[in-house]
């Protein structure tokens, strides 16, 4: 069934690729990249991300669940799907079937790899996640030799690669990542001592793949970059960063059209009343879709080559759009929410600094609602 709604997001396989390319050139050949495809793409789409960096050369993709690597796989992913986060009790036979590689960091992730793998052909690459100071997954290194000697003891499953997540890495000269890369050095070298020699070691996102080279290693798994945005670095980057175009476009049409003299109240609680004669544009989308609700008259909008202003509060499907300054405004015209036309531009940092928060909520908050279209 088509969607009668006419509010879309424009996805750009082509620039996905582009910024795959560019952060290829930028670590070199001898470092492999995992591209990070949770959370469906970052709200771009996993599977058609996932195919297209695959088709670029991506021979690694991360995501969040098993669910998530499982629906890759029904997409025809052939390559390597990492589990970033684990599984959990229940999951570890649809881990193996799947040929995902999961991260463990628990004695129970290896005790039920252990117990599923022994009843299939073959061994299970794992990565061993060490918590080195973001606090939440992982294995202190306190706990690294117990895991180890269980590691040791479980035949059907080969340690493949030692990571960590960084906390700061945008903050240049951040004490606790320096700190971080210590305990990660620390833990490599105790692995090795314990007589593992697994592939790969990886610490570095986005951010750190700019500001800490050291931190490469020889995987890196970059997300937000790849969709076209960094945070912003505090500080002097060590090289400068490869410039990545964003990836999506949010884009509707307006449905209704009204003239409202002035002193009339919009919206619920009348919370923007018209200081002028005004001509307000209805969009056929709210805060179900995805558009924050903190950007209620603060927001704006591109419409025939000009910006033009949310007003009253946005609505669960509705947002109002002040055009009265926007000339030959028509039911159908398209509206840029996220985009670029001519020379004006909204990114979602634009919608990320109205609404207190960062591209990475604004781009995974668009609904499922909100059909996707890929374009090249």
């Amino acid at each position: 069934m088509q969607n009668a709604r006419p509010a879309w997001a424009e996805v750009s396989l082509g620039a996905l690729r582009r910024n795959y390319r560019a952060l290829r050139q930028l670590v070199g050949k001898e470092v492999e990249i995992c591209a990070v495809v949770k959370a469906d793409g970052y709200g771009h789409g996993a599977r058609e991300c996932a195919c297209a960096l695959e088709a670029e050369g991506a021979r690694w993709l991360g995501v969040t669940s098993t669910g998530e690597g499982l629906d890759l796989r029904q997409a025809g992913i052939q390559g390597r799907i990492l589990l970033m986060t684990g599984f959990w009790q229940g999951d570890e036979e649809d881990v193996i079937r799947g040929q995902l590689t999961p991260a463990v960091w628990q004695p129970w992730h290896i005790e039920r790899l252990q117990q599923a793998a022994a009843k299939l052909p073959g061994k299970v690459s794992v990565h061993l996640k060490v918590d080195t100071g973001m606090g939440r997954l992982g294995a202190s290194l306190d706990e690294l030799p117990a895991l180890l000697a269980q590691l040791r003891a479980a035949d059907h499953l080969y340690l493949e690669g030692v990571f960590t997540h960084l906390a700061s890495a945008e903050v240049v000269g951040a004490a606790d990542v320096q700190q971080q890369l210590t305990g990660f050095d620390k833990a490599v070298a105790l692995v090795k001592r314990e007589g593992f020699s697994p592939k790969y070691y990886h610490a570095a996102n986005s951010a750190a793949l700019v500001t800490l080279p050291q931190a490469r290693k020889n995987l890196v798994r970059p997300g937000i970059s790849l969709y076209g945005y960094y945070l912003p670095f505090a500080g002097e980057a060590a090289i400068e960063p490869p410039v990545v175009e964003p990836v999506l476009s949010w884009k509707a049409r307006v449905i209704s059209l009204r003239d409202l003299e002035a002193g009339s109240a919009l919206g619920y609680n009348g919370a923007f009343v018209t200081r002028r004669r005004s001509r307000i544009a209805v969009l056929p989308v709210g805060y179900a879709d995805g558009l924050s609700r903190r950007l209620s008259s603060r927001g704006q909008v591109i419409v025939r080559g000009a910006c033009a202003p949310m007003v009253g509060r946005i609505s669960m499907d509705l947002t109002l759009v002040d055009m009265t300054d926007v000339p030959g405004v028509q039911v159908g015209d398209e509206v840029i929410l996220i985009g670029t036309s001519g020379g004006l531009r909204i990114t979602a940092w634009d919608y990320a600094n109205l609404a207190e928060t960062i591209p990475y909520e604004v781009l995974c908050s668009i609904s499922k609602r909100v059909p996707r279209k890929y374009v090249e």
